[in-house]
């Protein structure tokens, strides 16, 4: 969730006269990180991470109920403090770390050292480690108190969806429908809420489209027409609410989610630069794949995530920057200082239109309306802090064996302000090219949304939370991650490096299901580096596929620009062979024999059966020379015409990642490594099976649950009871119940179930054995 200091949180309009303070000193901060790690850091290793988030959920199999619990959180504090030695030794001894998040009823947990991307061992140790948080947790809990990973409650908003309840009535959020009391207890997180309204001008206003059924009536009559505790109570109904969609208008509707995010190492800032290109085409891609979340606020909606949603909740853009017309009796500017004759000027025009037409005064996007004494000009921002990427970062000095850049300026094909007093310090440092110097820049447009008073003044030279303040308030489908500062005479070498992060995907159901996708996204970032494929489409073209993402089903009905096949540099017989029976035959001695037992180490890269292999891509319609329209099932799984990207990971596995011993053995003969291998099949299937849409998402899941249930009316509601049905559902699959077999394989099919229910539970150090 970011930045967490100790102090005391400034109100917006206390804390909007130290943003320029802020900036200024966060960009020397990043000056001074490049000048520490830019050229010494340039061999480090592949290490990762994975972050998890769980909601408390209180489950009442009496009342048939089943609520967010809001006074479980002291969890966290036990589970963190030394002086707690029986709470704080369990999760040390595991190697968990357990974090707060924005709800009250959340808790984040992570591994506590990072895994190694070279060793196969620890990519099965991910879901082991998984399965002890959730039960180190469970331990901390009463037994009707179950940590589950939902990316979105389906009935919070609803008139009772806490435990305890509590009324929205609270001054942070000024919620017609979330109580104050789900936010976090840390200051940052009332203050992140109250400012983020504040800086706005207005709540923030967040529409989905309902889901039509027959007996749909396409309006939201959840919306209280009659409370004056706010202002803002009225905001609805002078133009915040949309007819046919779910209205909801609260920062806790968003951060109040679920979701996983990945985290990778590079060996240096070169190859994180590439990385983090070559990932960003594949972020729509991996949302829809884990789409999990097509319930809100009791409301079946026409979507299948969470992305649009969380995008709105900390949307702080005023209506000027927006380029939108005020509410009645609102202001352009929202909580921003401007100058009097600016306001009177903007007021005789009559409307807030034409911040992207003529007075945008330079190619910086910046205007001729100034705020205050700071000078900092307003500028049109399309976009949310919470949203899709605005820029490459380029690949032009990452050294391929064999290729040249790929990267062109075209690609950075968006409306994208930038900061051009940061630019220009940026370039001046002789440490940043231009494109690097943009990113930042853009970075930079933002505000300091929560600023501590014991925080103001830093040394520069070994803080860096100026720097993060902004950097890590811009929660983007991926993060580009610099080192901290460090005294001199640390060994940098152990301390982490430049990595990137990736955080579109949803949570999901299990610990199978979550160490699969994140050992998806690890070994698809290790195969880019080692077969350095050329993914570069538009920027726009990602934006349009993160819409088509949000779509019902998208992952099996839509299609999605991505990279010419031809121009991706990777030749498809390279890795004819490499499929998920790799596995089987590798493991298996008696059905190897066409040429000899090697060609089934090392795919048929000989060719033994004389296949032809085609290089020419298939006619998949809607092409132009640099991008083709694909499903995510031929973007992952591949086809006989190009590899997709589960072969590039067997490949990867099979030259890399087995030992050297066991490739001149030809079979592993190794009973455990045998066992991982397996495993790191049963992870690619799922994947695989997702795409091809032989298993659903877990959005299509859910919703066909909420459609055959009889507590259903085709109303496009989600009733008290029905919400109930759907967490029992969700507990018995999140902890591999097999006492209900029918409802395991309807959510993984036959083959994925049996193999669950044939594995051991990992030892727990200090509570008893879970699954």
């Amino acid at each position: 969730m970011g930045l967490l200091s100790l102090g005391t949180p400034l109100d917006w309009h206390e804390a909007k006269q130290y943003n320029e303070h802020v900036r200024d000193n966060g960009i020397t901060q990043l000056i001074n990180i490049f000048k520490q790690h830019s050229k010494t850091r340039l061999n480090d290793k592949f290490y990762w991470g994975d972050e998890v988030e769980y909601m408390l959920v209180d489950i009442n199999d009496d009342s048939k109920t089943a609520r967010l619990s809001i006074d479980k959180d002291y969890i966290l504090d036990d589970l963190n403090d030394p002086e707690k030695p029986e709470s704080y030794n369990k999760a040390i001894e595991n190697d968990v770390s357990f974090h707060p998040e924005y709800g009250r009823f959340m808790i984040e947990a992570t591994p506590l050292k990072p895994y190694n991307g070279d060793f196969i061992c620890d990519y099965i140790y991910v879901e082991k480690n998984m399965i002890k948080r959730r039960k180190i947790s469970e331990s901390e809990l009463p037994s009707n108190i179950k940590p589950l990973t939902l990316t979105s409650f389906p009935r919070m908003g609803c008139e009772i969806f806490t435990s305890p309840n509590a009324k929205p009535i609270g001054p942070a959020s000024q919620s017609l429908f979330l109580p104050d009391e789900i936010i976090n207890r840390h200051a940052r997180f009332p203050t992140l809420t109250a400012n983020i309204r504040k800086r706005r001008g207005h709540k923030v206003a967040i529409n989905l489209p309902i889901y039509p059924d027959v007996n749909t009536k396409l309006l939201d009559d959840s919306i209280p027409k009659n409370r004056d505790y706010f202002n803002s109570d009225l905001e609805p109904w002078i133009g915040a609410s949309k007819p046919g969609f779910v209205y909801m208008d609260s920062m806790g509707f968003g951060m109040g989610s679920s979701c996983l995010q990945i985290t990778v190492q590079a060996k240096d800032i070169s190859q994180a630069r590439y990385l983090y290109d070559s990932l960003a085409p594949l972020t729509p891609i991996m949302l829809s794949l884990s789409a999990a979340a097509p319930i809100f606020k009791g409301f079946l909606v026409d979507q299948d995530v969470r992305w649009n949603v969380i995008s709105g909740a900390v949307d702080d853009r005023t209506f000027i920057e927006r380029d939108e017309e005020p509410y009645p009796g609102y202001d352009f500017f929202g909580g921003l200082d401007v100058e009097e004759e600016v306001k009177d000027h903007m007021n005789n025009l009559g409307g807030g239109k034409g911040i992207n037409g003529d007075r945008i005064i330079n190619e910086f996007g910046d205007t001729n309306l100034k705020i205050n004494k700071l000078t900092k000009p307003i500028q049109k921002i399309p976009k949310s802090r919470y949203e899709s990427i605005d820029n490459y970062l380029s690949d032009e000095h990452y050294k391929f064996n064999d290729k040249k850049s790929y990267f062109n300026e075209i690609y950075n094909d968006i409306y994208s302000p930038i900061n051009e007093k940061i630019y220009n310090r940026l370039i001046e440092s002789k440490l940043f090219d231009p494109i690097l110097a943009k990113h930042f820049a853009h970075l930079f447009i933002r505000d300091p949304l929560v600023i501590f008073n014991e925080r103001i003044n830093q040394d520069n030279e070994l803080s860096n939370d100026h720097f993060e303040n902004i950097q890590s308030t811009n929660w983007q489908t991926l993060r580009f991650k610099p080192p901290a500062l460090y005294p001199d005479g640390e060994n940098l070498s152990e301390k982490p490096g430049w990595r990137v992060e990736f955080r579109p995907m949803e949570i999901q159901l299990t610990d199978f299901e979550n160490a699969a996708y994140s050992n998806f996204i690890t070994l698809v970032s290790k195969a880019i580096l080692k077969y350095n494929p050329n993914y570069y489409i538009p920027i726009s073209k990602i934006d349009n596929n993160m819409k088509i993402a949000h779509k019902v089903d998208s992952v099996l009905k839509d299609k999605f620009w991505f990279k010419n096949p031809k121009l991706w540099n990777l030749k498809n017989s390279d890795f004819i062979g490499y499929d998920l029976t790799w596995f089987d035959r590798f493991i298996n001695q008696g059905n190897d024999e066409l040429i000899n037992d090697k060609v089934y180490l090392n795919g048929y890269f000989e060719d033994p059966l004389n296949i032809e292999v085609e290089e020419e891509t298939p006619d998949v319609g809607n092409s132009d020379e640099n991008e083709s329209k694909l499903t995510v099932n031929e973007i992952i799984n591949g086809n006989n015409i190009f590899p997709g990207l589960i072969k590039m990971i067997i490949k990867l596995i099979a030259t890399d990642l087995i030992p050297d011993t066991l490739k001149d053995n030809n079979h592993c003969n190794l009973n455990e490594l045998a066992g991982d291998l397996l495993t790191l099949q049963q992870y690619l299937k799922l994947i695989s099976y997702r795409a091809s849409g032989k298993i659903p998402t877990i959005a299509n899941w859910l919703r066909n649950q909420v459609l055959q249930s009889p507590l259903y009316n085709q109303d496009s509601k989600v009733s008290d009871e029905l919400n109930y049905e759907l967490i029992k559902k969700s507990q018995i699959i999140s902890d591999l119940d097999f006492n209900h077999p029918e409802l395991l394989e309807s959510y993984f099919g036959k083959s994925l179930a049996s193999f669950l229910k044939s594995r051991q539970a990992p030892t727990i150090n200090g509570i008893s054995n879970g699954h």
